[in-house]
């Protein structure tokens, strides 16, 4: 499963999962600052100028990204790259009311 799937699947209360409460951590739960501003970055982008159900796949978003935005190419670069990340796992962390997307590390 990759961020973008996961993103689309997810729900609290039978509501959409709320992008402010998404961050990126390694496998121990350490939280991965320049992944969690980036998913932030895109998921705010993605909140006021696309629609995540709408869009089937990454590109889909990243597509109606570059016809909203003036966003350079470059960044809707690593906009893809942080969307189509695979994760591991998923862990909802009630006690600090975020949801973390537990990520593959690199071999």
């Amino acid at each position: 499963m990759n961020v973008f799937t996961a993103l689309q699947f997810l729900q609290i209360n039978h509501e959409p999962l709320n992008h402010t409460n998404v961050i990126i951590t390694d496998p121990e739960g350490k939280p991965d600052a320049i992944m969690s501003e980036l998913l932030a970055d895109v998921l705010n982008k993605i909140a006021i100028f696309g629609d995540l159900n709408a869009a089937g796949s990454p590109e889909g978003i990243i597509d109606q990204l570059r016809m909203f935005t003036p966003l350079r190419d470059d960044v809707l670069d690593e906009y893809t790259k942080i969307l189509t990340q695979d994760i591991a796992g998923i862990n909802f962390a009630a006690r600090k009311e975020v949801v973390e997307l537990i990520y593959k590390p690199l071999v």
